[in-house]
């Protein structure tokens, strides 16, 4: 349903952007702006803006922008109905609607609630005599009960539908059931469980809420997964979430560990190292980087040692450094992945190692090391290309000269031959990014075009006036007064039309004019006309708004004479505005 507009305008007033914005970025204040990282792109110099008094937020790097619930939206993957109901829960208010249940906020909640008694039911059952062998397992991987507790480890029965039951008589609908992943349907269309006779690992989001499971199994069973985690539903989605990032986030450690799994991440807070995440699943994704850069400025990357640890090492680095993130590599030593070398040796040995952990680059210069035989001539100048390729990426050039000595040592070569190799190749580098640009910069025309793909101009010069229309009525409303012979028919792209016919009206009524309150807008629209606002910083003026006013118009009429008759009026029109004589 639609919400009354004074019931938007009362909840924009009641959760101020910067105070929302702040909850998920770093904000400092710059003039009237604060800035910050990013959150929707991964970024080391900040780029995205928050203007408190326009109540809108924009990123000069991935363009994104709007107002504050158009920030929710983005940030928590929630329709525009949703947003709004959480801004209201948020500052206390009531939603004036009837059919609240249907919502996708009250979906979530209810699933929530359901992974809250799951994981309940399963810890319980750790304890029970059937989950004796599961809890002697958890003991004899060196796991101590106190640790047990604070991960809320669990056991999931070995039965058809004991949970499937227990959530029923909490008043839980099949429908729901279905919805929360944790049953399956038979072909008879009963509901069974999902997880059956396995060590339960909830997984908990950075709110505290329990959002899906992973499962070891216990008994020996070729045909049966080792470990088997929640499918994708309203509320959990492995690429957007990091497990036991809830407890490292409060780390004072000053950087997070990643490892590949869930053991290896709670061994390593059991020996103190409280800093450890696991990606879900082995491949980091940037969703997950992302996550990662919102609490740390350094990670640390421990992946097993294999053939494809090291791959998914490989993978991970540029993934976290396109978020701004420092990367270094632990090499484990004598054990295959943490939790066995802390059970070997120890917190103080794992402790020493984590101090030893290389910077990416010089992880990767020994991977491209190990790939070439240099005694080899042809193998020699490959390692040396490569590893030239690789140093021309640092922007630093103290960074390219000092790994450059040590290529140049390991090469046996003189660094001035080496530094010749590098610099050709970061010439070749910046060279294709200047064509690139000079690309762009030759094409005005299409610079001019929105950056989203789904909105285009079919008339650049009516659109150009529209744009400085919109821009200097959202920085002074009350120069709708000098607009009301312009109607938003006349516009010839239909977004700034749909936008300038909602703001009339909304002055017309003496409600709030400004970009939040705008509705049935997409995420890629409410980016632009934030863009479109940005662009106004300067002092308004009557004239110039005049004048695009008269250039929309004098576009329209272009598009709608279709006879001669037409035509003359339209040129008798020209020329009385240019005060000329028939």
């Amino acid at each position: 349903m639609a919400f009354p507009e004074a019931f938007i305008d009362e909840l924009i007033a009641r959760n101020p952007i910067d105070e929302v914005v702040s909850q998920y970025v770093s904000l400092r204040r710059s003039g009237s702006n604060l800035f910050g990282l990013c959150p929707f792109h991964g970024e080391k110099t900040p780029s995205f803006s928050v203007t408190p008094d326009k109540g809108m937020f924009y990123c000069f790097g991935c363009h994104k922008g709007g107002g504050v619930i158009n920030f929710i939206s983005q940030i928590e993957g929630l329709d525009y109905g949703d947003s709004v109901r959480y801004l209201a829960k948020r500052c206390g208010m009531a939603v004036p609607e009837d059919e609240q249940y249907q919502s996708r906020y009250h979906q979530q909640e209810r699933l929530w609630a359901i992974h809250k008694e799951a994981a309940r039911f399963f810890h319980s059952k750790l304890y029970a005599p059937e989950g004796r062998h599961a809890l002697e397992y958890a003991l004899g991987r060196g796991l101590s009960k106190n640790t047990m507790t604070i991960f809320g480890l669990g056991y999931a029965p070995d039965s058809w539908s004991d949970l499937t039951d227990a959530l029923l008589q909490k008043g839980y609908t099949q429908e729901e059931l279905r919805q929360s992943g944790l049953t399956n349907v038979t072909k008879k269309g009963n509901l069974v469980d999902r997880f059956r006779d396995r060590l339960m690992f909830p997984i908990i989001d950075v709110r505290g809420n329990v959002i899906g499971f992973g499962g070891r199994i216990m008994k020996k069973d070729e045909e049966a997964a080792k470990y088997l985690n929640s499918p994708e539903t309203l509320i959990f989605n492995k690429r957007k979430n990091l497990f036991a990032l809830n407890i490292a986030k409060k780390s004072k450690a000053g950087h997070l560990i990643l490892v590949e799994g869930y053991m290896d991440a709670i061994a390593l807070h059991q020996y103190g190292f409280d800093c450890a995440v696991a990606s879900l699943g082995t491949a980091l994704t940037e969703d997950g980087a992302a996550l990662l850069s919102k609490y740390t400025d350094q990670v640390v990357l421990i992946y097993d040692g294999d053939e494809a640890g090291q791959r998914a090492t490989q993978r991970a680095i540029p993934i976290l450094e396109k978020t701004g993130l420092q990367v270094k590599v632990l090499k484990m030593r004598d054990a295959k992945d943490p939790d066995e070398f802390l059970k070997k040796f120890g917190a103080d040995r794992f402790k020493l190692l984590l101090e030893e952990s290389a910077d990416r680059v010089e992880y990767q210069l020994t991977a491209i090391r190990k790939k070439y035989d240099i005694r080899v001539d042809e193998e020699k100048i490959r390692y040396i290309q490569e590893s030239a390729q690789l140093l021309s990426t640092l922007s630093s050039p103290v960074q390219r000269e000092v790994y450059g000595h040590r290529v140049a040592e390991a090469a046996q070569i003189s660094y001035e031959a080496l530094k010749m190799e590098v610099d050709k190749a970061f010439e070749q580098r910046i060279g294709k990014e200047k064509r690139r640009q000079e690309k762009i910069d030759l094409a005005p025309a299409r610079n001019l075009q929105p950056k989203s793909r789904s909105i285009r101009y079919d008339n650049i010069r009516s659109a150009m006036a529209e744009e400085q229309v919109l821009a200097m009525i959202l920085k002074e409303p009350a120069l709708l007064e000098q607009t009301k012979g312009l109607s938003a028919q006349e516009f010839s792209s239909p977004l700034l039309g749909r936008a300038y016919d909602q703001l009339l009206r909304r002055y017309s009524q003496g409600l709030e004019v400004r970009l939040g309150v705008l509705t049935d807008m997409t995420d890629e629209e409410m980016s632009h006309l934030a863009l479109i606002s940005q662009r106004q910083d300067g002092p308004v003026n009557e004239e110039a708004l005049k004048d695009c006013v008269r250039r929309i118009q004098a576009e329209h009429r272009k598009t709608t004479v279709d006879s001669d008759q037409d035509l003359l009026a339209f040129r008798d029109q020209i020329k009385d505005r240019k005060g000329m004589k028939i």
